[in-house]
């Protein structure tokens, strides 16, 4: 299952690098043929719409594995400081404190999520 996870994100990695920014010229000329300008104007609109897509699946993966890194994180440090916890209730600020820490890699995630797609989607 696992080795199946790891293929599968391989050959969506690889298909999206592998997308060429192809454009269809809309106007034409009077042979019926498309100009160079246009060719270009639209090559390029097409490559911009392609880096909104590739901005918004890095804010996707920023968001989505700082969440998951800190909940396999939060899970361990967790269940350590309930035994913590167990044995002597001061142990408590210390339990929350620490189990408390990795959830600012997921605010730091979720900053360089709004600063790809506010400043470089801009």
């Amino acid at each position: 299952m696992n080795n199946n996870l790891y293929l599968l994100a391989a050959m969506l990695f690889v298909a999206l690098l592998a997308m060429p920014a192809v454009s269809a010229a809309d106007e034409t000329t009077t042979d019926g043929e498309a100009t160079q300008a246009d060719d270009n104007i639209n090559t390029v609109e097409a490559a911009k719409w392609n880096a909104k897509g590739y901005i918004a699946i890095g804010a996707g993966l920023a968001v989505g594995l700082a969440g998951i890194g800190t909940g396999l994180a939060q899970s361990n440090i967790g269940s350590a400081a309930v035994g913590a916890v167990a044995e002597d209730d001061k142990n408590f600020t210390n339990g929350l404190i620490f189990t408390a820490i990795p959830e600012t890699v997921v605010i730091f995630g979720l900053v360089i999520s709004a600063l790809l797609i506010f400043v470089m989607g801009a």
